[in-house]
């Protein structure tokens, strides 16, 4: 089963893709959401977004936007770029991005207008191939549709997929409103791998990390793929850790985040500093024993320098908490 870093906003840029890849055995790194018609309009952080770094090799590039022309016209864009392909966002369900009418939104809208995006996407990959004989990928992210989806009207909706040409679906089996507290349904992850066996991939999302990982793969033994989000965020070094790759070995906490603090500053704009490092530690500070203590102060500091100091200065007052035992 492939490794697959999950697409998160604000999180999975390039700068955070230079710490995972420093763990190793990552399969395939989707990119946090690039906004279709933003990317066209060539705006000044848009070069940020489409950085290939750390190996282009592995990069899904993720549009989402709300109609299909600017999604058509970024996917020729972005085809010129390395990478495994692109993949359509039709599983985010911020309000805001829902109400724009772009992710989950594109399960429910009519289903022509829908086919006509995917279409019009692929011919463009199709069109590609024929002249540079290279082939893209074209995959879609989703969920189960709206809370009252009926199983007819969610698998329906991944053939039509799979009959456009999507190579791949990456399912979060849970609905529109369907938060953390609700426990993803695997079983329908599974039940679409063997629907659509050996004409789509399926990767499986959702609450996946190295407690839950075997626990998966028995579930969906048909996936080609797990998609790991938030787990990633925590703990980097998580690919390797399930791989089997990093049983028993300690962690540098303090190395670790200094060395993501030093990729910001490199890999991107100082506008961006505050909100990559606080969404960062967000989640990093949980593997400290104090950790809402060292989160406050994190979350507080203005610069990475002041994130470097509040860094330094915890674990000199817990230095027991400076290598962390990886083991599942």
């Amino acid at each position: 089963m492939k490794l697959i870093s999950a697409p998160m906003a604000t999180l999975t840029h390039s700068a955070f893709r230079m710490l995972v890849e420093k763990f190793g055995f990552c399969d395939e790194y989707f990119t946090e959401m690039i906004h279709a018609p933003s990317l066209l309009n060539n705006g000044q952080f848009e070069k940020y977004y489409v950085d290939t770094a750390p190996c282009p090799e592995k990069i899904v590039w993720q549009l989402t936007g709300k109609c299909e022309k600017s999604i058509v016209e970024a996917t020729k864009m972005l085809s010129a770029f390395p990478g495994i392909g692109i993949d359509i966002n039709m599983g985010c369900s911020a309000p805001e991005i829902v109400k724009s009418g772009a992710g989950i939104a594109w399960m429910l809208k009519p289903v022509e207008e829908t086919r006509s995006v995917v279409m019009g996407v692929k011919n463009v990959l199709l069109e590609y191939e024929a002249k540079t004989k290279i082939h893209k990928r074209l995959s879609v992210k989703c969920r189960l549709g709206d809370d009252d989806f009926t199983d007819e009207e969610f698998f329906g909706f991944c053939k039509m997929l799979s009959d456009c040409g999507v190579e791949l679906i990456s399912i979060h089996p849970r609905t529109k409103k369907e938060k953390y507290r609700e426990k993803p349904r695997y079983e329908y992850a599974e039940k679409l791998a063997q629907m659509l066996l050996g004409k789509t991939e399926v990767f499986v999302n959702g609450d996946i990390d190295e407690t839950t990982f075997e626990k998966v793969k028995a579930l969906c033994p048909s996936c080609s793929g797990a998609m790991i989000a938030r787990a990633q965020v925590q703990k980097p070094w998580i690919f390797a850790l399930v791989s089997g790759a990093m049983q028993g070995v300690e962690v540098n906490l303090l190395e670790t985040a200094l060395y993501f603090i030093d990729c910001v500053k490199r890999q991107q704009p100082h506008e961006f500093w505050k909100s990559r490092l606080d969404r960062f530690f967000t989640y990093y500070a949980n593997n400290f024993s104090f950790a809402h203590y060292a989160k406050t102060l994190l979350l507080n500091a203005k610069t990475p320098d002041e994130c470097e100091c509040v860094l330094r200065q915890y674990f000199e007052k817990v230095p027991e908490d400076l290598l962390k035992n990886v083991m599942i």
